[in-house]
C-alpha cells in the first residue's frame, strides 16, 4: 500500500502503529524500517513513542518525523528534549474530543483543554502540530472546521488536519483555513477522495 500511495503522487506517507499506541511502545518496528527504506517520499509516524531513544531509533531507521501525542501529555520534558535535538523532525499530535486532549490510543480522556495544551508545547518549542477530532477520524463525516481553525489561530505555526476529511469539498475548506496539509486515511481507501484528482486539484 505504500508503494501504491507513492506511485500516484503522495508527497509524504503518515503511519500509525495502532498497536503501539494501545501498548505505549513502538511495535511494528520491523514493517516501519522497510517502509522507510523503500520510500522516496517523506514518511512519519505515531503510535507508541514514549522515549527519547525510541524518537533517535527511528529517525535512524529512515522516518523524517516523529509524532508524540501522549508522550507530550505524560512527560513534557520528553518534548522539551525531543524539540532541542531534533527540531523540525518531532510534530505534536494533539487528538481532542469535544475540546478535551485524550491519550493511550485515545482510550482515556483528560481534563486538558486543547488549545491551551498546544500553547504549552509551543513553550517547549514545538514547531508543528496534527490536529485530530477523534469523533471524527474514520467517520468519513466531516472535519471539525471550527476547532481546525481555532488550533490554527491559536499556535501560529503549521497544523495538519485529520479526522473525517471525506472530500475534496472538505480539502477546500481545510485550504482556506491555511492548515499547513491533511492527513486523509480511510476516504482513499473507500474511495471517497480519489488521491490523484486530490493532488491535482491542491497542486
Amino acid at each position: 500500500m505504500a508503494l501504491r500511495w507513492q506511485s500516484m503522487g503522495a508527497p509524504r506517507l503518515h503511519i500509525v502503529d495502532l498497536n503501539g499506541a494501545a501498548v505505549g511502545e513502538v511495535c511494528n518496528l520491523d514493517i516501519i524500517r522497510d517502509i522507510a527504506s523503500a520510500m522516496l517520499i517523506p514518511t512519519q509516524l505515531g503510535g507508541g513513542i514514549r522515549r527519547l531513544e525510541t524518537v533517535e531509533q527511528l529517525l535512524k531507521a529512515g522516518v523524517e518525523r516523529v509524532i508524540l501525542s501522549t508522550a507530550a501529555v505524560e512527560n513534557p520534558e520528553l518534548v522539551k528534549e525531543a524539540c532541542n535535538k531534533f527540531s523540525e523532525s518531532v510534530i505534536v499530535s494533539i487528538d481532542a474530543m469535544d475540546g478535551h486532549v485524550a491519550i493511550r490510543g485515545w482510550r482515556q480522556e483528560t481534563d486538558l483543554n486543547a488549545l491551551e495544551f498546544a500553547g504549552s508545547m509551543v513553550r517547549l518549542g514545538v514547531k508543528r502540530f496534527i490536529y485530530t477530532d477523534i469523533s471524527r477520524d474514520g467517520t468519513l463525516t466531516e472535519p471539525n472546521f471550527t476547532a481546525i481553525a481555532e488550533m490554527v489561530s491559536a499556535v501560529k505555526l503549521p497544523v495538519i488536519a485529520a479526522g473525517g476529511i471525506s472530500s475534496l469539498g472538505h480539502l477546500n475548506v481545510l485550504k482556506k483555513l491555511d492548515v499547513e496539509g491533511a492527513i486523509v486515511g480511510k476516504a482513499l481507501y473507500t474511495g471517497d477522495i480519489n488521491l490523484k484528482k486530490a493532488l491535482a486539484a491542491f497542486s
